[in-house]
């Protein structure tokens, strides 16, 4: 079993090579509070459930509903996330890019990299 120090190691190896996905021209950078909502959607999404912008709206976690609003319009019109629509016309539902998807098998080769150079 690695050490703690390892451990550490292999993090700190992660969050650089995570910088460098920053640098390459591919999506637009997220501030942070659009990251916690990306990684909140892209979990959701993991154990597939339907995320629907009144209902993300309406997570204290994340602010007030104009602020959540802004932020969801803001990472739509950067390509990180789409609406889909639903039964309801009223209603639509929170899907992750094509191009997010990929970013995300990015951070997952990261941590592979990351533990393998250590």
């Amino acid at each position: 079993m690695p050490t703690k120090t390892r451990l550490a190691e292999i993090y700190l190896r992660f969050l650089q090579l995570r910088e460098t996905l920053r640098g390459l021209p591919s999506l637009p950078p997220l501030d942070p509070l659009e990251e916690r909502i990306l990684t909140w959607i892209a979990k959701a999404s993991l154990e597939q459930a339907q995320i629907s912008v009144r209902g993300m709206m309406a997570r204290k976690e994340f602010g007030s509903p104009a602020t959540v609003h802004s932020r969801l319009k803001s990472m739509r019109k950067k390509g990180w996330i789409m609406l889909a629509d639903t039964d309801d016309a009223r209603r639509k539902q929170i899907e992750l890019t094509h191009a997010a998807l990929l970013y995300f098998d990015q951070l997952s080769d990261c941590m592979v990299q990351a533990a393998q150079d250590g």
